[in-house]
């Protein structure tokens, strides 16, 4: 833990790792096992259920510093994810040891693939395997073109793993429930299958050092030391991840975890150049989330690239008001923080996620994941409408909170819309709201954007003829209403001879008959249609620019309702990602909405996924995602974008 001046023991320079992986993996009990083996006591609250935030820890394990990130497996949290994969040194992969669960890690290495994260899977729940650890190793590595490499081969007693042997160093240990593992003699009927596992590992890794190929090429036996450095740098270098065994239920493997990560995880120097980063240089911090912790404040949790950095230091303008770490998660502040790690910095106000704050010379160029577009909302309403202004003020903080959430106030319905990655997303979303802002809310769907058109043209007249003392009010107009193609917009034309209507009215006729166009008889906004003025009459007193606008909505409201008027409603070209097994789930799910499937094939890039194109109507993908995750384990996403209006029909 930090000393009592704030600064980190030991030599070694702060090192970060991000725990990622599908929802039930065990992430966070797997890091609150790390925290209690380096000597923290029991988190308060004792286990929870599934993690919805990015969690923050800070430890000290044999002299070394470590910032510890749990995030949230849920693929609806993935952004959270892709933050503290931006910013870690390595992420530590949390997998089950079923075959059947590997289909999960797709998006999570694909995810590393694209930041360049090195990482190490560690399989948890190894007590649960049903089979050989080589088939869950191969399902894994049909979901990434990392090589994968075992450096734990399991021993069993009957059906149940009782140990390991390191593949490394070539000893066995015993798994003791709740404590570390004890070392025992290697068991005869392990012997081959770890020979064949220490031989795998040899090669993938001599691919890549040529000293280590010289020694498999000899037959020579290499010593730990020659294999731990490529190892290093082949993870480094996103060549390889390795697999480790264990279950942090019972503090199995929890021990050699922290191993690995010492031997494993880059020095902050090391993420820097692989991030384009000058090692020289004034501080620069990089903030990856944003939260508003209560009577904390607004606290911006960063990585520092370079430092130190003291409290009360202007970064780009802002000063710091406060340096937190978490030793046990709990917040303690710090007078200040070295490079290397990972800290909340306090009232940063104005300072967006992702965004880097330091003088950034030419090159150094530090990119920052986007969002995936939303593909769920909800409307939310107030109960009590005394509220709003608190209600825009508590929206505005949970988007500064989570880029992945985006607020709209749509100006058609008046509808105050929450969009987001899923259900879930939503719901903790309007938790936090309602806890924190003391509101009380309900959701409603969001209003689709219907609109209407007309089948038939139609000629109508208006008179307005009113007087109620002193000048009155007169105009007499004759109009044309047809329809134009689809996505012709409005039109305006006159073909007013002999001037019936005075070109000085002809404006206020056009500008009323667009305006009219705002609702329709069936209650949308009318849209493709085209006006023509024909004919009219006027009065040299009393007409006038006013009462031409009202004759002229007169004739619209009764024409477009004679005009054969019809709903249309907005569809959505949608392109839905599921892995192959899946594909005849979607399109089920499609065709049920009323989708139109437009083909599929394989995802690029993807191995086993495919992209199942459709045009479907926006009404139905309300509450699609749901359903198109419960049909495929949680895998399945898609984009959509408005393509067309088509005159609306139902199942």
């Amino acid at each position: 833990m930090p000393d009592a001046s704030g600064r980190q023991p030991g030599g070694a320079r702060p090192r970060s790792v991000a725990f990622i992986g599908p929802q039930g993996a065990g992430k966070s009990t797997l890091m609150d096992a790390l925290l209690a083996a380096a000597g923290a006591p029991p988190r308060r609250g004792g286990p929870r259920g599934m993690g919805t935030e990015l969690r923050l820890a800070h430890a000290s394990h044999m002299g070394d510093s470590w910032s510890l990130l749990d995030c949230p497996g849920s693929v609806e949290f993935a952004h959270d994810a892709a933050c503290a994969a931006a910013v870690c040194d390595l992420a530590v992969v949390v997998a089950e040891a079923a075959p059947g669960r590997a289909a999960a890690l797709g998006p999570v290495f694909r995810m590393l693939d694209a930041r360049g994260t090195p990482a190490i899977v560690f399989v948890n729940k190894i007590d649960q395997l049903d089979g050989r650890v080589r088939d869950t190793l191969a399902a894994m590595q049909a979901q990434t073109q990392r090589k994968v490499v075992l450096r734990q081969v399991p021993i069993r007693e009957g059906d149940h793993v009782t140990g390991y042997v390191d593949v490394v160093s070539e000893r066995a240990y015993r798994y003791r429930r709740g404590a570390p593992s004890e070392r025992i003699a290697l068991p005869e009927s392990i012997r081959a299958r770890e020979a064949e596992a220490r031989a795998e590992l040899l090669e993938a890794l001599a691919d890549h050092d040529d000293a280590l190929l010289e020694k498999v090429l000899e037959d020579l036996a290499p010593e730990p030391a020659e294999i731990y450095r490529p190892l290093h740098t082949g993870e480094l270098s996103g060549a390889v991840v390795s697999v480790l065994l264990g279950a942090a239920e019972h503090n199995n493997g929890i021990h050699r975890l922290w191993k690995a990560l010492r031997h494993d995880v880059p020095a902050p120097e090391e993420t820097a150049a692989r991030l384009g980063i000058a090692e020289e240089g004034p501080p620069l911090a990089q903030v990856f989330r944003t939260v508003h912790a209560g009577h904390a404040g607004r606290l911006s949790w960063a990585r520092l690239w370079r430092g130190p950095v003291k409290d009360g230091t202007a970064l780009d303008g802002h000063r710091i008001g406060g340096i937190h770490r978490f030793p046990n998660g709990e917040a303690q502040k710090a007078p200040e923080a070295q490079a290397g790690e990972i800290v909340a910095l306090g009232r940063m106000e104005g300072v967006a996620t992702g965004t880097t704050l330091g003088a950034t010379p030419a090159g150094e160029s530090l990119g920052f994941p986007a969002p995936t577009p939303p593909v769920h909302a909800v409307a939310v309403v107030l109960e009590d409408r005394k509220d709003e202004v608190r209600l825009s003020a508590a929206l505005q903080r949970l988007a500064e909170e989570d880029p992945a959430l985006q607020v709209v106030l749509d100006p058609e319905s008046g509808q105050t819309v929450l969009h987001g990655q899923g259900e879930l997303h939503l719901r903790a979303a309007l938790d936090r709201l309602s806890a924190g802002a003391g509101m009380k809310l309900r959701t409603v769907r969001p209003q689709v954007p219907y609109r209407e058109t007309i089948r038939h043209a139609v000629t109508q007249h208006a008179r307005l003829k009113r007087q109620t003392g002193g000048h009155g009010q007169f105009a007499d107009v004759k109009i044309r209403i047809e329809p134009r193609p689809r996505g012709d917009g409005f039109a305006f034309a006159e073909e007013v001879v002999g001037g019936a209507v005075p070109r000085r009215f002809i404006p206020a006729v056009g500008e009323a008959a667009e305006e009219a166009t705002a609702k329709g008889p069936l209650g949308h906004r009318v849209v493709d249609v085209a006006v023509t003025l024909l004919d009219g009459g006027f009065h040299s007193v009393d007409s006038s620019d006013m009462a031409f606008a009202t004759a002229t909505r007169m004739a619209m409201q009764e024409g477009l309702a004679k005009a054969d008027p019809v709903l249309l409603e907005p569809v959505h070209a949608v392109t839905v990602s599921v892995p192959a097994e899946y594909t005849p789930n979607a399109q089920r799910l499609l065709t049920g909405r009323r989708g139109q499937i437009l083909g599929y094939a394989a995802k690029e890039g993807w191995e086993g996924w495919d992209c199942v194109e459709a045009l479907v109507p926006a009404a139905e993908l309300q509450e699609f995602i749901i359903e198109l995750r419960s049909q495929t384990q949680g895998l399945g996403s898609y984009t959509h974008r408005f393509d067309h209006l088509a005159e609306a029909r139902h199942r």
